[in-house]
């Protein structure tokens, strides 16, 4: 088994052309606009942050689940919280439980939960940002790119401000709330790591590279904290001249990429307990997201999320 090293480039992966090893920003494939995951906190459409072909060895559902695509909470509506309208909330949480709502402006939630993708995963953060996985076949992942749902006028979603990706898109959405006008690449670290000026389109996304680390001692292995596991430590401690100890990273470590699939793990916070092998350790540039600077990791083994700031 290896880790892998996950780059965005500076082109977009076009409609009609091949998929490669998938994108960021942009619009999911083989989806319905009626199985496009809502936010259960205000009922809008939660933003495709990236769609991502997982290597053979990180295939854990089977032969015919060969890639996923991954959905944010807006990064106007995560901070400090998601704005909530209880209705909706109560909807989504008590779907299972609950009659259909008489309220055509609360059916709507309730039917779109109905016609959810089968293999559609929910996940929320510390903070209770919704976030979701949708597991997709070979025929999906290669189908039709999918809009998001149209917004017909409603009394209780639009009690909250609609996300600014729903108009713009969410790269050039992204890049205009991070980048000045007087920006360059090389001042700017955000415009560095796009490459481009994104279009002002939901369509418009950035292909994603994933390439094996050459050299990785925790591919395969579950990220811990802990000495009593296989789990390798990327740092190591030292003494100044001064005598004082210093962390620094092992040289093997040097050459990994912040964005990646599995193997050793670098978030600013210690590494949660349960972790499993299959991951993906991302920073806010992948896919576009507010996530008060900080990384986060999706382990899609256990469907669990979360950042660290």
């Amino acid at each position: 088994m290896q880790s892998y090293d996950l780059t965005l480039l500076p082109y977009p992966i076009r409609e009609n052309m091949p998929r490669q090893q998938g994108w960021c920003f942009g619009l999911p494939p083989g989806i319905t606009p009626e199985q496009w995951p809502l936010d259960p906190n205000n009922g809008f459409p939660l933003n495709h942050g990236f769609t991502l072909l997982l290597p053979e060895d990180y295939r854990i559902y089977g032969p015919e689940v060969v890639a996923l695509s991954f959905f944010a909470v807006a990064p106007e509506h995560n901070d400090g919280g998601t704005p909530c309208t209880e209705e909706i909330l109560d909807v989504f949480e008590n779907f299972e439980s609950c009659t259909p709502p008489e309220d055509p402006n609360l059916y709507v939630f309730w039917l779109a939960e109905k016609q959810r993708h089968p293999r559609l995963f929910r996940m929320a953060d510390i903070l209770g940002c919704s976030y979701a996985v949708i597991l997709l076949t070979q025929y999906e992942f290669n189908g039709p790119f999918c809009e998001p749902p149209e917004l017909i006028p409603d009394h209780y979603r639009d009690q909250q401000d609609t996300p600014e990706w729903m108009t713009i898109g969410s790269a050039f959405s992204y890049f205009q709330a991070n980048v000045r006008p007087k920006d360059t690449p090389e001042s700017n670290f955000i415009y560095r790591k796009l490459g481009t000026i994104p279009e002002q389109s939901l369509a418009f996304n950035l292909a994603i590279s994933c390439e094996p680390r050459a050299f990785d001692p925790n591919a395969g292995i579950s990220p811990s904290e802990r000495n009593d596991t296989e789990y390798q430590s990327i740092h190591y401690f030292s003494k100044d001249a001064e005598g004082k100890s210093k962390c620094e990273p092992l040289q093997w470590h040097s050459a990994h990429l912040p964005d990646h699939l599995g193997g050793s793990m670098a978030l600013v916070q210690p590494i949660p307990d349960g972790m499993s092998p299959y991951y993906i350790e991302f920073e806010e540039y992948f896919g576009g997201y507010n996530f008060g600077t900080g990384n986060v990791w999706l382990d899609f083994k256990n469907m669990k999320f979360d950042f660290s700031c």
